[in-house]
C-alpha cells in the first residue's frame, strides 16, 4: 500500500480521533482487519463478526506497534489511539476512497451476473503485457473485497482492474463511488440475484449505477449479445462486443476443442488478429473479446493482446477440467445461476464420451425458482447430456426437468444421497460436469468423484 499519515485516515472517514494528537503524524503503511497480522506501521480495523468481535483485540494491536485502531465504540484503557467511526464498513470504504483518488491511472470495473472473475483475470492478464497491473485478488468483490483492494495500490502500478460483485440496489452505488472506474466493463445482465433485484431489467438497474461513479467521458464496454446490454445507454461512451456482426468488437470463426481450448478471430474497426484461448468452455470468447475491447481502448496492439490472452489462468473451481480414473471432471461448482448452466452445458458438447450433468441448486432465484430449475433440467437433456443427476432440494426438480423433457435423469434430495449413488451411475469414458451454486458444498461430489473408479 502507498503509506498515508493517520490524519489522513481520519479526515478520509470523518471520525472522531481519540489520543495523543502527535500520534496523527505516525505512518500507516498497511490496513488490516485481521490482528494477527498486526504490527507497527498497521491501521487495525475492528468489525463485529457473526463469531467474533475484533474489538477484543484492539489493545493487543496496539502492543505490537500498530499506528491506531478503527472502532465502533469508545476506546477503553491501552486501546489509543483511536478512530472513532459509527460503522465500520463505511470507514474502511471512505478510507478506500481517498486512497483511491490518489492515483492518476486507468481504472476498470467489472460487473455482472456471470464471468466477472473470468473477465477480471483476462483483462488483467491482457493489460500485464504492457502495464503494471493491479487487480482483485479471487473474487473479493463485496463491500468489503473493494476496499481491501484498493488499498493494495502502490506508487508502481499503471493500471486497475477491480471486480464490483452486488445483489441488493444501491450496493453498487456505493461501492462506484469507491472506486471511480474510468471503463466500466459488463458481462452478462443474468437471472441472478431475482430474490433481491425482481427481475432482469432490475438486475441491470442495481448494476448500471455504476455509472454513477465514472467520469463524463467513461466508457462502458457492453455484451451486445445480452438483449438488455445492448439497449444499455445513459449517455456514455460505449463498445460493445460479441459474436454478433453488429458488435464492435466480434468473434468469427470459433473453433472449440474441449480441454484443448478455443480459437477464434477477433474483428474490429482497426483490423483483426487471431487468438487461442486456453481453457474450457464457450464462456470464455466473451472474457476474451471483453479483454479484447479493453486492450484496444487502452492502446494495447493486437499481438500484446494475443499475448495476454495465451498467458490466462483458470481460477478455482471454474470450468476446471480433472483427469479423474478412466473418466473426465469438469469441476465448475464455485457458483450458478441459470445463465452460468446454460453456458456449462453448452460446452459440454464440445468434450468426448457420455456426457453426465451432476447439477444442485441455483441459490437466491426468488418465486421463480422452481421454474427456472425445471427449464435448466430440460435445457440440458436437449442440449447432448446422456444422464442429468440433480442434487437437493430444488436439484431434484432439474432431474424432473430433464425427464419431461425426455432424457435420463435422477433426482436425489440430498447432496450426500447424490454422492453414494455415483459409484452405479458413472462409467469409463464419461465426461461429468458439476456445478451448483456455492452454499451446496458440491465440491465434495468432485472430491467423490476424484476417487471414484468407474466400473469396480
Amino acid at each position: 500500500m502507498k503509506p498515508f499519515l493517520l490524519r489522513d485516515a481520519v479526515n478520509a472517514c470523518g471520525g472522531r480521533y481519540v489520543g495523543d494528537e502527535a500520534a496523527l503524524d505516525q505512518t500507516v503503511t498497511f490496513v488490516t482487519s485481521d490482528s494477527r497480522t498486526a504490527a507497527p506501521g498497521a491501521l487495525f480495523v475492528a468489525f463485529r463478526g457473526e463469531r467474533v468481535d475484533g474489538h477484543r483485540f484492539m489493545k493487543d494491536c496496539l502492543t505490537k506497534g500498530a499506528a491506531a485502531c478503527v472502532s465502533e465504540r469508545e476506546p477503553e484503557a491501552g486501546e489509543t489511539p483511536c478512530i472513532v467511526v459509527e460503522s465500520s464498513l463505511k470507514a474502511i470504504g471512505a478510507i478506500a476512497a481517498w486512497h483511491r483518488s490518489r492515483f492518476r491511472i486507468p481504472v476498470i470495473g467489472i460487473t455482472g451476473s456471470v464471468g466477472k472473475t473470468t473477465t477480471k483475470e483476462m483483462i488483467a492478464a491482457v493489460l500485464s503485457r504492457r502495464f503494471d497491473t493491479h487487480r482483485t485478488e479471487g473474487n473479493h468483490n463485496n463491500e468489503l473485497g473493494v476496499p481491501w483492494t484498493l488499498l493494495r495500490l502502490e506508487d508502481h502500478h499503471q493500471v486497475s482492474v477491480v471486480e464490483l460483485g452486488i445483489n441488493h440496489f444501491g450496493e453498487m452505488r456505493r461501492l462506484t463511488n469507491i472506486v471511480r472506474p474510468d471503463i466500466a466493463v459488463f458481462t452478462v445482465i443474468g437471472e441472478a440475484h431475482l430474490e433481491f433485484l425482481g427481475d432482469r431489467p432490475g438486475v441491470l438497474r442495481a448494476k448500471g449505477e455504476i455509472v454513477e461513479g465514472m467520469p463524463k467521458d467513461g466508457l462502458l464496454i457492453l455484451n451486445g449479445d445480452d438483449d438488455l446490454l445492448a439497449g444499455f445507454d445513459p449517455g456514455q461512451r460505449r463498445v460493445t462486443y460479441g459474436k454478433g456482426p453488429d458488435n464492435d468488437v466480434r468473434a468469427e470463426n470459433i473453433s472449440v476443442n474441449g480441454v484443448d481450448g478455443t480459437v477464434c478471430t477477433v474483428r474490429h474497426a482497426g483490423g483483426q488478429f487471431d487468438l487461442r484461448i486456453p481453457g474450457y468452455g464457450v464462456h470464455l470468447v466473451y472474457a476474451a473479446l471483453a479483454a479484447s475491447a479493453v486492450g484496444l481502448a487502452l492502446g494495447l496492439t493486437s499481438d500484446e493482446i494475443a499475448a495476454g490472452i495465451a498467458d490466462y489462468h483458470t481460477v478455482g473451481n471454474r470450468a476446471r477440467v480433472i483427469p479423474a480414473n478412466g473418466f473426465t471432471i469438469v469441476s465448475d461448482c464455485y457458483n450458478a445461476n441459470p445463465n452460468s448452466v446454460r453456458a456449462a452445458v453448452d460446452s459440454l458438447a464440445s468434450m468426448p464420451g457420455r456426457r453426465v450433468c451432476v447439477l444442485g441448486d441455483m441459490l437466491e432465484l426468488g418465486p421463480e425458482g422452481e421454474r427456472l430449475h425445471r427449464e435448466i433440467g430440460a435445457y440440458a437433456a436437449k442440449g447432448g447430456a446422456s444422464l442429468v443427476l440433480g442434487g437437493g432440494p430444488l436439484g431434484q426438480l432439474i432431474a424432473q426437468g430433464a425427464r419431461d423433457a425426455g432424457g435420463e435423469a435422477v433426482g436425489f434430495d440430498t447432496r450426500d444421497a447424490l454422492i453414494q449413488a455415483l459409484p452405479t451411475l458413472i462409467r469409463p469414458g464419461d465426461t461429468v460436469l458439476v456445478k451448483s451454486s456455492l452454499g451446496m458444498g458440491f465440491a465434495k461430489v468432485v472430491e467423490a468423484l476424484e476417487g471414484l473408479t468407474p466400473g469396480k
